[in-house]
């Protein structure tokens, strides 16, 4: 089993002395996350852009999420804990919350109201929150008290009692006419009973209480009515509701994203651009075109997004997701400059910074790397430890191992603490200090049941490298002996056990492994391609292969893997298709032994020689290209 099925148990310790940098997009996924959230709110399509309150598009989970029996907040600004006595809750709920006396009914916290209080509390924190919810709707029948059908309504959604909740809501909002929060539930309920007539009018209350100031409401329609399964009827609804509002851009975006949600793709951009001709350089906007040209072209976004931050060289959401898209379409020269950019906007930033430093090492400018990760460490970042780890990969990218060594060792904790201290173990092996290696590792303290694994699979991965492939099985066996169905332990066994020509037991360790995950796509690959290398049992092999390969389509290891496989059973054509499809997506030398195979095999030699060459320019310990080679080129 070649060390390319390898790679997918403990990537980041298989690399030996031609180690390189890791791919870059899996390092830059939580960073632009945090970046995005840095920068600001990104103007996302229901965000709020001042003036009057906006919907509660979400006011439903809101309330629901209030309802934590051992500690809850009756009134969702008021905290209480589970010291609280029930009188003391009590007094919560039927505090005035700034209603004006003439929506109480004037009735006192009396003995009898207490009593039904007490049990409806009582019931929720026995888990009968349905029970509790009926006892506050009755409760509110007959006070007809906002305070109280308030708290029913709460409740009843906690319950998931739509019913009672709509029942509840109608009661808080007829007592309390001029309650926007009352207002917004009853919204929000009749669109998740699919009642949208009845929405309308409400809609319409509140859109035109706020009149030339309704700009955050409109802004929140989609939100609110996204979970509607008839997407026209939202359309023509929505274009009914912003009509006396046409002059706001507001109203334009709106419909947009209503038409765009029925599919609607013409009538989405002429709305949305009718809002930019209203507002130029309103990011959000900007930001909705884009996306929906997207679905048309990545080239047409990409061109859309260039020309607007040409015309709004400070749109940092814009130019936020311009980088973004570079980024997916691998163009990182064009997104490191556009993060250049927003850093010397932010400079204090240390999230964008990183992602700087980081695609500084994708285009191999390891002295600009280098320089920003310092200063990141400067700017207290909050994952120091990572940018550490870093730091020691640049340096031993450039083989100043002292240094990196240095950088490695100052890492204490973190996802990178044995990623870290793995790489300078295998330092330390590469100078032909092993035993010094395997010792480090050895001492190493874990802070969780994932390290302690990592450090098993590390130490095992070191001794595969030296060769020991005894010790590395050994190594194995004896924590599978602890932790018999752990499954990054059985798939490394099974890969340990091929190399000893036990391929009894690296069948049945993947056998284990994918009863224990049926999805694990890596185990089926690893499986089939077993069987195909090693065996002559060929048509299960491939079967094992294909439910890889459904899992993961696109993954370059497993389409050699079923090329290899084709190949062996004689179709040629097939199995070439498949290794170039993984080749073109990864150059990795075991994927250039296969491929140059059957090249060679099809009678095109000089391409195969060329593919070999190549691949042994840049991979030239690599053992199964050696042995290829030596097979074919005498």
């Amino acid at each position: 089993m070649p060390s390319k099925v390898q790679t997918r148990a403990f990537s980041y310790f298989i690399h030996g002395p031609n180690y390189s940098m890791p791919p870059l997009l899996s390092c830059l996924a939580a960073l632009l996350t945090a970046s995005i959230l840095t920068l600001s709110a990104c103007a996302q399509p229901g965000a709020q852009t001042g003036g009057s309150p906006a919907l509660a598009a979400d006011g439903v989970m809101a309330s629901e999420a209030s309802m934590d029996w051992s500690a809850q907040a009756t009134d969702p600004d008021e905290g209480s804990g589970p010291q609280d006595s029930f009188e003391e809750r009590a007094r919560r709920v039927f505090g005035t919350q700034s209603l004006s006396p003439a929506d109480l009914p004037g009735r006192d916290l009396d003995s009898d109201l207490l009593y039904k209080f007490l049990l409806a509390e009582i019931a929720g924190q026995r888990g009968s929150y349905q029970v509790a919810a009926q006892a506050y709707l009755e409760m509110a029948k007959a006070t007809r008290d906002p305070r109280i059908a308030r708290r029913a309504t709460e409740l009843a959604l906690y319950a998931r009692q739509n019913a009672m909740a709509l029942e509840a809501a109608k009661i808080w909002l007829a007592a309390e006419k001029g309650s926007t929060s009352a207002r917004q539930t009853l919204v929000a309920l009749f669109v998740t009973t699919n009642n949208l007539q009845a929405a309308r009018p409400l809609l319409q209350e509140i859109l035109s209480a706020e009149g030339a100031n309704a700009g955050p409401s409109l802004m929140q329609l989609h939100a609110l009515l996204a979970k509607h399964p008839d997407k026209n009827a939202v359309l023509a609804m929505v274009k009914d509701l912003v009509k006396p509002y046409r002059q706001l851009p507001e109203a334009h975006f709106a419909v947009a994203q209503a038409a765009l949600a029925a599919n609607k793709y013409d009538a989405a951009l002429a709305e949305i651009r009718e809002a930019l001709r209203i507002r130029p350089d309103w990011e959000a906007a900007a930001l909705f075109q884009a996306q929906a040209l997207t679905s048309e072209s990545r080239a047409k976004s990409l061109d859309y997004m260039k020309g607007f931050l040409a015309a709004n060289p400070k749109a940092q959401e814009v130019r936020l997701n311009y980088a973004r898209q570079l980024i997916g379409e691998k163009k990182f020269p064009e997104a490191r400059a556009q993060f250049q950019r927003l850093l010397d906007d932010n400079p204090q930033n240390p999230d964008i910074a990183v992602t700087v430093a980081l695609l500084s090492v994708q285009i191999n400018d390891l002295d600009a790397a280098e320089t920003q990760l310092k200063r990141v460490l400067e700017l207290n970042y909050k994952d120091p430890d990572s940018v550490r780890f870093h730091l020691g990969q640049i340096n031993e990218e450039r083989k100043r191992f002292d240094e990196a060594a240095r950088w490695y060792l100052a890492v204490e904790g973190g996802e990178q603490f044995v990623m870290a201290h793995a790489r300078y173990a295998f330092m330390l092996a590469r100078q032909n200090r092993l035993a010094e290696a395997r010792a480090h590792l050895q001492g190493l303290q874990p802070q969780n049941e994932a390290q302690r694994v990592q450090i098993v699979q590390a130490e095992a991965q070191l001794m595969r490298e030296a060769k020991a492939y005894k010790e590395s099985f050994d190594i194995l066996k004896t924590a599978l002996d602890v932790d018999a169905d752990n499954p990054d332990l059985l798939y490394d066994i099974a890969l340990a056990a091929e190399k000893l020509d036990r391929i009894d037991v690296a069948e049945t360790s993947l056998r284990r492994l994918i009863a224990l995950k049926p999805d694990h796509a890596q185990a089926y690959n690893a499986l089939g391609y077993t069987l195909a290398d090693r065996t002559d049992r060929l048509a299960e092999a491939r079967d094992y292969i294909e439910k890889a390969l459904k899992l993961l389509p696109e993954d370059p290891f497993i389409l050699d893997s079923m090329g290899w496989v084709e190949y062996r059973l004689g179709n040629y054509a097939e199995g070439l298709q498949y290794l170039q499809r993984a080749f073109d997506q990864r150059p990795d030398p075991e994927i250039a032994a296969h491929l140059g195979e059957v090249l060679w095999v099809k009678g095109k030699k000089g391409e195969a020689e060329k593919v070999w060459r190549d691949s042994l320019r840049d991979n030239p310990g690599n053992e199964e290209l050696q042995k290829v080679i030596k097979k074919f080129l005498p």
